[in-house]
């Protein structure tokens, strides 16, 4: 179904870190590209002028991504500034003045969630709210409760097909590439459930702390912070039924069913860590109890997945950075083999990371009388230098009215009823040294069958 283009494009918290490092880039990208050919105006209560936020932008992209003189001056040209209040009901008049003729703003809320009540009722009050999209950050609250009241919040003042809250992992080359992948191959397709999979296991690592962002991860948490969103739609990804159509709710309705059907996570399925050093990072509180690293047990309950692990295992001061997931198949009854294995060598491995990697994992037979086998591997890379960010990818879509790749109400409050149970101090506490794979409980708690894959730093060449 084709929607209309939105025919501006509004965002909150210019000045913001967000804007500095995501948004600016994304939106001269998208004039390269031609995709982007109507006003912009950034808004925010720093008493700047438009020249300090054009400053703010060029210096943005000379230090993320690279100037493009061309595109970065019809950047310029189009690039507006309201400096105000979101309490103030002349911020949201001005905006409506410098909107013009436009009847189809996209207001990308890039500000904390509790500013997000005024200004969606001073969008509304002002006229600026009809027939517009509005697009918002996560985090889509800190639990159950504060994602429904968010969304309820959201809901007197936007239609849902009208709100696009964004997780930039969604939109990832490489996770894209999670669902064609599965849907493309009819050999995948046919070996994806109970019947052949072992287990699936996923692995964000981060070989860096809190980077000075010690008071926003005391808020947090690795639970808050990566699992409820990131770690869960990848599940989504790797799990989902094939979508019934091409639009974008058939995807979403695949999605959102997934996430329904994975269990309430228990005290059982869950090992938190913190490194050590932890608290001694600034804006960190000395006692901390906040995880800076989670293992994970989910079960999914539905036919395709019944009794299939899917383990998760997130943190910083891990030995590498990178994202992973590892699909193992289960060793095969064949009793012409010599051996009696209880795990394959067999699996699919995704890299997730700016490039498209995926390795198979096979098994051979070893040289010799006997049926024997050694596990081998074969590594394929995509990568193409002109592939589209995030961010970028995100903000067209939302443009166009695409929510393909942008969670919906019932997804949210899924992802959070899945964790809430083990949010907190729920659970105990680990300390595990810097530059190790978590605290030893791990091993003890929460090894998945076939044991943990470790990622390494650097894929070898192709």
């Amino acid at each position: 179904m084709t929607t209309p283009r939105s025919d501006a494009l509004v965002f909150f918290g210019a000045t913001g870190d967000l804007a500095y490092k995501q948004i600016f880039p994304a939106l001269q990208a998208l004039i390269r590209r031609g995709h982007l050919d109507a006003p912009i105006i950034g808004v925010a209560s720093s008493p700047w002028s438009l020249d300090q936020l054009k400053a703010r932008a060029k210096d943005s992209l000379e230090k993320h991504g690279g100037l493009d003189p061309a595109a970065f001056g019809k950047l310029e040209s189009q690039l507006r500034y309201v400096a105000g209040d979101y309490g103030e009901a002349a911020t949201f008049a001005t905006l409506r003045k410098m909107l013009g003729a436009a009847q189809r703003p996209l207001h990308y809320l890039a500000v904390p969630p509790s500013q997000f009540t005024a200004v969606a009722e001073g969008l509304a009050k002002s006229g600026c709210a009809k027939d517009a999209r509005v697009v918002v950050e996560k985090p889509f609250g800190r639990d159950l409760a504060s994602a429904q009241e968010l969304n309820r919040i959201l809901g007197r003042f936007f239609p849902e097909p009208a709100v696009f809250r964004i997780d930039h992992f969604l939109g990832k080359e490489p996770v894209q590439n999670l669902i064609y992948f599965r849907f493309a191959n009819p050999s995948v397709e046919a070996v994806w459930n109970e019947r052949h999979v072992e287990s699936v296991q996923i692995t964000m690592a981060e070989s860096f702390g809190v980077a000075g962002r010690g008071k926003f991860y005391e808020s947090a948490g690795a639970i808050r912070d990566v699992v409820q969103n990131h770690m869960l739609e990848v599940i989504a990804c790797l799990a989902m039924e094939c979508p019934a159509g091409n639009d974008h709710e058939a995807r979403r309705d695949e999605r959102g069913r997934l996430l329904g059907a994975i269990r309430t996570l228990g005290p059982a399925d869950v090992v938190r860590g913190q490194f050590r050093g932890y608290p001694s990072e600034p804006g960190v509180a000395p006692d901390s109890r906040v995880e800076t690293f989670a293992a994970l047990r989910f079960h999914i309950d539905n036919e395709r997945w019944n009794g299939v692990p899917f383990h998760v295992r997130v943190g910083k001061r891990l030995p590498v950075t990178a994202t992973e997931a590892l699909v193992r198949f289960k060793h095969p009854p064949r009793p012409v083999l010599d051996e009696t294995a209880l795990s394959s060598d067999a699996y699919y491995r995704f890299r997730l990371s700016s490039e498209v990697a995926m390795s198979i994992g096979l098994m051979v037979k070893k040289p010799g009388e006997r049926m024997v086998g050694e596990g081998i591997e074969l590594l394929a890379h995509h990568q193409t230098s002109d592939a589209m960010a995030p961010y970028e990818r995100l903000l067209g879509d939302a443009m166009q009215g695409d929510a393909s790749l942008f969670a919906r109400e019932d997804a949210v409050e899924a992802s959070w009823r899945v964790v809430d149970p083990v949010l907190g101090n729920a659970t105990p506490l680990y300390d595990y040294e810097p530059n190790t794979w978590g605290p030893p409980e791990v091993e003890r708690r929460l090894t998945p069958p076939g044991g943990w894959h470790d990622p390494q730093p650097k894929e070898a060449e192709a």
